[in-house]
Parts: C-alpha cells; sequence; structure tokens
C-alpha cells in the first residue's frame, strides 16, 4: 500500500491538491493512504519551499502547485 502525504496548513490549494491526489488514486486503481500533514515541524522535515506539497512513499514529488492527475498517477507508478 502506497502512502501519500498531503504538506500544508489546509488551504484552498491543499484541499485542492488532497482531491487531485484522491481521484488519480481512484483511476489507477491503487491501494493508498492518504494523510494531511499541518504541522510545520513536520513539512519542514521534507525540505518543502512552499506549500502545498505532495509526498509519495516519503518522497517530495511536488510543491507549490496542483499537480494533474495524470502526474500524480505516474507518480504512484501507474
Amino acid at each position: 500500500m502506497r502512502v501519500v502525504k498531503i504538506l500544508g496548513p489546509g488551504c484552498a490549494n491543499c484541499r485542492k491538491l488532497e482531491a487531485v491526489a484522491r481521484e488519480a488514486i481512484a483511476a489507477a486503481g491503487v491501494q493508498a493512504e492518504v494523510l494531511k500533514v499541518k504541522d510545520m515541524a513536520a513539512i519542514m522535515a521534507y525540505e518543502l519551499t512552499s506549500t502545498p506539497g505532495l509526498v509519495v512513499d516519503e518522497r517530495l514529488v511536488c510543491s507549490g502547485r496542483i499537480p494533474t492527475i495524470a502526474e500524480v498517477r505516474g507518480w504512484l507508478g501507474n
């Protein structure tokens, strides 16, 4: 099972990123746990320069923008 983390304070862009990630997970047919990380110390551990951020299996794959569903599917391995 994949672990997908949404890094950010919970702003509109963070919610949009979560929606895109969940849609990509469903479209890819993979099992994934989606976690929201709002704690700034935990977010900074990923060396994120701007939010929102997307982490797949402990690897920061995107920051500061909303990726496409296709991009997220690629990072999920499908």
